[in-house]
């Protein structure tokens, strides 16, 4: 074993880059590709943000005609929702946990020297990048972007006449999301690989933080995940492109054979849900283990039951693979199905549960700093709840064939998925920005963006449950056609006002980033008084991490408040600490 690690870390000792294009460009430095994979997430969240203001514009003021844009006509309206939600999805909640301090941190945290194969981490940045050109040119080209929304849903993303956006825009967004997945999927490769053999002396596989665990899940479920979302990815281009009929069934358009037979479209449906629900596990798990870090941080206590945490995360891993289903009730697949489903997805309520307590229980009787970091901890904490607590209904075929086509999908998946994981991008960015910079953020600002970011999201995600249950059907683009969707209008024009000042509060956040970046207070090595690795360097970290010499690790990664240890914390390079009798 030894002669194996040795010979894996000599493969990796790259000399430090000279020029400015090895250096920041093309850089081999798992560091600084993480940060190009934070920086991109960072444009990809914004020109997602963009699309949905005009979005929430069109819902309440359906004529209105903007600068440089025109009227927003109801196809266009479709359009903004499917990039919306890709852009988000793809280039967002994946990009920015995984691919941002996922690469910067795992190796730092387990004490590795780079990640396992520097090459391929290039080539995955790159390639995600390509991918989010493809998918920005989709609005450039005749036709403009594809209506079909973020799932693709065949046959209408099949069939080349199918509406406006379903040409070259359409094969564009399919294009860029399989161009997506193989840099996702060189991703995973190499984060497996970098936890299983690259972990310093005595950092053994119980002793690793939770977010390691996390992000070493997220890559197992990403290898499983991403290689079946790009077959289906391949399969529906030849059916747009080649004349094949794995998705179009025999059928006709305005009265025109389709030149298809034999395909199914439920079978889109199942590969693709295949991929989306571990998608949702993936976009989560990196938050859940930031937030387990931050809390234990924070509150100055070890984690409230580490083991159990793990299992939960490799539970929440497993079951995700076994509960797409129930994004396909009304499908009208079998009820017996169905139930199967149904009951798998309550089950999975429990690692979440399990974790939801073991929060709980860490911030109990702790001595709390509210730091910036540990706010948006504990706002991930009671968003996660919040938008978990409607997952049970929507579990139940019964109840999600009323729910299902209405707003109240969306307002569960968007405080679960979405700003759940936004938040632990902003805890992550607020806790390691001063390893990664070597300077402070202005704390007053960092709070006044979580307090108006926090208030905002339930804002415009609470209303939208009473919405749905009054039956606000989605994907409509204006309410003024069905006369008992126009009563609800009131409530649209609430959200969007809350959107609008949400959206507006995130710019306090990027003037903070930024100029923290050169004037922010300088920050000490371990100025939050942590003790994982990433603490022991110096900052920021120097292009071998540890300024060759290799940590050995003695103890776990959340020793806080030990009796009798000098001070309240214990490194886990401090000799072992070894319990009085």
């Amino acid at each position: 074993m030894a002669t194996h690690e040795s010979a894996a870390h000599a493969s990796h000792a790259h000399a430090a880059p000279q020029g400015f294009i090895r250096k920041w460009v093309f850089s081999l430095d798992h560091k600084v590709i993480g940060l190009q994979y934070y920086f991109l997430a960072l444009l990809a969240v914004f020109v997602g943000m963009f699309l949905s203001l005009l979005m929430r514009i069109h819902l309440i003021w359906p004529a209105a005609t903007l600068p440089f844009l025109g009227e927003i006509k109801p196809e266009t309206y479709l359009t903004l929702v499917t990039m919306h939600g890709t852009i988000m999805v793809f280039f967002v909640l994946t990009t920015a946990p995984q691919g941002g301090f996922g690469n910067y941190f795992l190796p730092i945290q387990i004490g590795a020297p780079d990640m396992a194969f520097p090459v391929l981490n290039m080539l995955s940045f790159w390639t995600t990048f390509l991918g989010f050109v493809v998918l920005v040119a989709a609005f450039f080209v005749t036709g403009g972007a594809p209506l079909h929304g973020w799932t693709g849903y065949t046959p209408l993303s099949a069939l080349q006449s199918a509406g406006p956006g379903e040409g070259l825009g359409a094969d564009l967004w399919i294009t860029s999301i399989a161009i997506f997945c193989i840099g996702a999927l060189m991703g995973a490769l190499n984060f497996i690989t970098t936890t299983l053999d690259m972990r310093a002396k005595g950092m053994t596989m119980m002793r690793m933080p939770l977010t390691v665990w996390a992000w070493f899940v997220t890559a197992i479920l990403g290898l499983l995940a991403f290689g079946v979302l790009l077959s289906a990815g391949i399969l529906l281009l030849m059916d747009r492109n080649l004349g094949t009929s794995f998705f179009v069934p025999l059928g006709t358009i305005n009265g025109q054979l389709t030149g298809h037979e034999g395909g199914s479209p439920l079978l889109w449906q199942h590969l693709f849900w295949f991929f989306g629900h571990p998608e949702v596990y993936i976009a989560i798990l990196p938050a859940m283990g930031m937030c387990s870090q931050l809390l234990s941080v924070f509150s100055r206590k070890p984690i409230f039951g580490y083991k159990a945490m793990v299992y939960a995360i490799m539970a929440i891993g497993f079951l995700g693979f076994m509960v797409w289903g129930h994004h396909m009730f009304m499908s009208g697949m079998s009820p017996y199905t169905a139930f199967a489903f149904s009951i798998m997805t309550m089950g999975i309520g429990v690692p979440s549960a399990i974790k939801t307590f073991n929060w709980l229980g860490t911030l109990m009787r702790g001595r709390i700093r509210f730091t910036s970091p540990m706010l948006f901890a504990i706002g991930f904490v009671s968003l996660f709840v919040t938008g978990g607590i409607s997952g049970p209904f929507l579990a139940q075929p019964v109840l999600d064939i009323y729910l299902h086509e209405t707003y109240f999908v969306i307002a569960h998946f968007h405080l679960i998925m979405g700003v759940a994981s936004i938040f632990g991008i902003f805890a992550a960015t607020y806790y390691w920005f001063p390893k990664m910079f070597g300077r402070m953020m202005n704390e007053p600002l960092a709070k006044a963006h979580f307090w108006l970011t926090f208030v905002g999201a339930y804002a415009i995600f609470m209303p939208m449950h009473y919405y749905g249950m009054s039956a606000g059907l989605r994907r409509y683009s204006q309410s003024t056609e069905v006369a008992y969707i126009l009563k609800l209008l009131p409530l649209q024009r609430f959200i969007t006002i809350a959107a609008f000042i949400t959206i507006a509060s995130q710019f306090i956040f990027v003037v903070n980033l930024f100029w923290s970046m050169f004037k922010g207070a300088k920050a000490s090595d371990n100025p939050w008084e942590a003790t994982t690795l990433e603490w022991i360097t110096a900052t920021p970290p120097p292009h071998d991490n540890f300024g060759g010499r290799t940590p050995v690790v003695n103890n776990g990664p959340y020793e806080y408040s030990v009796p009798d240890a000098p001070r309240d914390f214990v490194m886990q390079t401090d000799p072992e600490i070894k319990p009085k009798h």
